[in-house]
């Protein structure tokens, strides 16, 4: 038992990648199943994953989910940055710019249209909290794009960790909306084609929601829509801790 821990500690990073398979394949089976794919199953994952570093992290009281134990430290790893970004980027393998041309200007509108709604709905929503001050609309408005551009814009401006906090947990919420809702949508709004894919993946952006929720509903559509999604988190990288937030410094004086 003692020789076994040992492997299982030292090799951290391939008992994640364990984990993660085994989590990803039970939630592949309950969607078929259990659901009737009515629920995909990226979104049962994802929120297995998310109770599971819920209920680590009150047990361990520490800050890092279920890398806190020992014999799941490689999730440090493989939930680290490095990997996350290597995965948003390799999305687009597979797409072919002959296709990706067809968008068009449609696809360029569906960004900036994407970045600038969401980020609207998340300020206001923020102001409804109580949130009155420009850095904390700005960060939760960003957060409401993606989990990823919350964090980076409440960096940039200087929001407190709180409201950080908070809008990765909107932008996580919007990734596992997107998830569920768009295999039930998808025929209603024309979802079926590499242009409508990309249109979509500008529109809504959250790069992860976007993937599983068309793998769900085409697999052949995900690097089309994943592509403008990951553009989407650049654009909304460069424009909420920016000129959006100045903007929202303009309004509230």
């Amino acid at each position: 038992m003692e020789t076994l821990s040992a492997w299982l500690t030292k090799d951290g990073v391939l008992i994640a990648g364990i984990t993660v398979a085994a989590i990803l394949g039970l939630s592949t089976w309950i969607s078929i199943h259990v659901t009737r794919k009515k629920i995909p199953g990226p979104a049962i994952a994802i929120f297995a994953g998310l109770a599971l570093a819920y209920f680590v992290g009150e047990y361990t009281g520490g800050k890092n989910g279920v890398a806190d134990l020992a014999i799941f430290s490689g999730f440090a790893v493989l939930g680290g940055s490095m990997l996350r970004d290597f995965t948003i980027v390799a999305t687009a393998m597979g797409a072919r710019f002959s296709e990706m041309s067809k968008a068009g200007w449609a696809g360029v509108v569906a960004l900036f249209l994407g970045v600038v709604v969401s980020f609207t709905v998340g300020a206001l929503l923020a102001l409804g909290m109580g949130y009155s001050d420009a850095r904390s609309m700005a960060t939760l408005g960003a957060g409401a794009c993606t989990f990823i551009v919350g964090p980076v814009t409440g960096a940039a401006v200087g929001a407190s960790s709180e409201v950080i906090a908070l809008s990765i947990a909107a932008g996580v919420i919007k990734s596992i909306a997107v998830t569920i809702v768009t295999p039930w949508v998808a025929h209603r709004i024309g979802l079926d084609n590499p242009q409508s894919a990309m249109v979509f993946g500008g529109l809504i952006g959250t790069t992860s929601g976007v993937a599983a929720g068309l793998a769900a509903t085409d697999p052949k559509l995900v690097p089309y829509g994943a592509i403008t999604a990951t553009f989407y988190t650049g654009l909304g990288c460069l424009l909420c801790p920016s000129v959006l937030y100045l903007v929202l410094q303009w309004l509230a004086g």
